[in-house]
């Protein structure tokens, strides 16, 4: 029989590809127990991986193995019950330590716990997004291309002549037969010495200085016979190629921070948004946030005074839009930037200033965004800002809006907001 034995090297993980075989296996399983997971914990600990359990019932394989045929007759050792030729009754059905069925606990047998399994960021990840896609995102396939910078970085020893560093490559020539000849060099002084002796010494035996002269002569030609530059010694300029992405998108987080909207409906936005991010930054090399509060008034700040400080007074949307719209065209062009606008709001807005909203929308914003998704988190009847932006559903693909009432709520009505298009 032959034996093959497997000598490649493999990754620290060396159960990677068995990894890999069960997430696929029990994909259903494990999908199911992620997404219970992102409405059982806060989302901002969602790069943190997760640790599912899949029912042992799901993990069962079927097995082939060879039965006891045939007639056997056999007395075990330490029977003190039965001899040989008793008849044996059969056990009771549903015996063996399973339980009676009516609820109550087995005297026998053991149980079996879950499997447990844990998944890595990047697997949670990729089973959370797997069936979401960016809407309008075809005709910005090109800028999703990452381009490639050269930079030096140093010296090789391998390159084409054109890349030679000459004064590196003569450095090691020179170091490399100043080591060669070293010891040749201490010899060959020693003998010229003892030369330079014998001959200033009259009397000197004649046949000793012509043995010192051929002596001599021959380390003489044992250094010159060290190559001046070797192979060895040349040095190229390496070069290497960073890549610069040429994919960016922005990213403008707008929200109602009047006094309506308390902490808890704030701290729903914030996870929106954060799901927002991690979709983003998985299509995107280069990403931007900008945070955009308003009450009557709207003010550019950063994330901590953006989810919360505290605010109080009325409710004019159109101040957002405006303030976003105007830093849009001053700061991240559309032709150079994919812009994606996510807006959270409880729903209230002075009733004249919804129409300035839809107009905004409509004339100015909505041919500069490649997505622009609304959700209200409320649980009361919808008001004239919601009625507004049906509208605006309607007339554009790429607006999208869904309604929250509870925590629950935020990763399907993401998953609705950013689910695959048909064909």
């Amino acid at each position: 029989m032959t034996s093959f034995i497997d000598r490649r090297l493999n990754t620290k993980g060396k159960s990677t590809v068995n990894r890999q075989r069960f997430i696929r296996r029990y994909k259903h399983q494990i999908k199911k127990s992620v997404s219970d997971a992102v409405t059982q914990r806060s989302v901002t600990d969602v790069e943190s991986g997760e640790s599912v359990s899949v029912p042992t019932k799901d993990i069962q394989q079927p097995v082939f193995h060879q039965g006891a045929g045939g007639e056997r007759q056999r007395v075990f050792p330490g029977n003190d019950q039965f001899t040989r030729g008793d008849q044996l009754e059969r056990p009771p059905s549903g015996g063996g330590g399973q339980g009676s069925g009516e609820g109550d606990a087995s005297n026998q047998g053991e149980g079996q716990d879950d499997f447990a399994f844990d998944v890595s960021k990047d697997e949670y990840l990729d089973l959370l997004f797997e069936d979401l896609e960016l809407p309008n995102l075809e005709q910005n396939k090109l800028d999703k291309l990452i381009q490639y910078k050269t930079h030096r970085a140093g010296f090789t020893n391998t390159g084409v002549p054109a890349n030679i560093n000459i004064v590196r490559s003569l450095r090691g020539s020179l170091a490399r037969r100043m080591a060669m000849t070293a010891k040749k060099r201490r010899r060959l002084g020693e003998l010229q010495a003892q030369l330079e002796q014998l001959e200033n010494t009259p009397g000197a035996c004649a046949d000793k200085i012509r043995t010192l002269k051929d002596e001599i002569a021959e380390l003489k030609r044992r250094i010159d016979a060290v190559p001046f530059i070797d192979t060895f010694d040349l040095r190229y300029n390496n070069y290497v190629k960073h890549p610069v992405p040429t994919s960016q998108a922005v990213m403008f987080c707008l929200m109602d921070v009047s006094g309506s909207m308390d902490q808890a409906t704030k701290d729903m936005a914030k996870r929106f948004y954060i799901l927002l991010y991690l979709f983003l930054t998985r299509t995107y090399k280069h990403l931007d946030v900008v945070f955009i509060r308003h009450h009557t008034q709207a003010k550019e700040v950063d994330e901590q005074e953006f989810f919360y400080s505290q605010e109080t007074g009325g409710t004019i949307v159109s101040s957002a839009l405006k303030l976003m719209h105007e830093i849009q065209q001053e700061r991240y062009p559309a032709n150079e930037w994919n812009v994606y606008v996510a807006q959270a709001s409880d729903g209230d807005n002075w009733a004249d200033d919804s129409p300035n909203c839809g107009r905004w929308l409509n004339e100015k914003i909505m041919s500069n965004v490649r997505y622009f998704s609304y959700i209200e988190i409320t649980n009361r009847a919808h008001q004239t800002l919601w009625r507004e932006y049906l509208k605006l559903a309607d007339k554009h693909p790429h607006f999208a809006m869904q309604h929250i009432r509870e925590v629950a709520d935020i990763y399907p009505v993401f998953r609705e907001l950013f689910k695959k298009q048909a064909a």
